[in-house]
């Protein structure tokens, strides 16, 4: 089952859609956010709905405002919050899950850690390829805010990912007392995009941590 929605975020409206799980009720609905050049109805995004719809995780997917307004330039960081707040609280009074989860890909995955870092109410955020840092500038990290966080997280990000090293990570995650999980997936780049002398699939990738993912919730949360 597919729901569309229309939400309200502030003087704007965005575009969402829920995707519910097949076979039966969600053990959680997942609010996912795309990354900067994506959208909601992106080929990642959607086969991301798809796996996680598959192992019984509902999935709420939206458009920021840029990209429901067609602009190329993301918007600042306090409206990409200010959206997936708003996105949150109609899944909440839509669908009134048994557990929910903020997280995204990239940037939306970042906006959303930085609402958990303030406090914001969820029962865990879920990163999809988390931007420790721009490629080539191990120096510039996007890290200040991780220490806050206090609910539980699951964390995938490609050992070739260009946005994070791993080193810098696990280095951050040493000041980080939330119970954070982080899942490595070999040989995977930042669209989770696995070369095929690695021996799988990308779908057999997603599949992976879809499942990894559906354990994460019946376990920590």
């Amino acid at each position: 089952m597919t729901e569309s929605w229309t939400v309200g975020v502030g003087a704007d409206t965005t575009s969402a859609v829920y995707d519910a799980a097949l076979g039966g009720a969600d053990a959680a609905v997942f609010v996912c956010a795309h990354g900067a050049g994506g959208s909601m109805a992106d080929r990642s995004v959607a086969a991301t709905a798809r796996a996680f719809t598959a192992r019984g995780i509902g999935v709420v997917r939206f458009n920021f405002l840029f990209r429901e307004k067609k602009r190329g330039r993301p918007d600042q960081m306090p409206v990409l919050q200010e959206t997936l707040a708003a996105v949150v609280e109609r899944t909440r009074a839509e669908l009134r899950p048994k557990r929910l989860v903020i997280g995204g890909r990239s940037m939306g995955g970042r906006a959303a850690s930085m609402l958990a870092s303030q406090g914001f109410a969820a029962d865990g955020l879920l990163l999809l390829a988390y931007p420790l840092h721009p490629p080539g500038k191990p120096d510039q990290l996007r890290d200040a805010h991780l220490p806050n966080i206090t609910m539980p997280v699951l964390c995938f990000c490609g050992t070739r990912d260009p946005f994070v090293t791993r080193e810098l990570m696990e280095r951050t995650l040493q000041r980080v007392t939330a119970p954070w999980e982080m899942h490595w997936v070999e040989a995977a780049d930042h669209s989770f995009h696995v070369l095929k002398s690695s021996g799988r699939t990308d779908a057999a990738v997603l599949e992976d941590m879809a499942s990894t993912a559906r354990g994460w919730i019946d376990r920590a949360l």
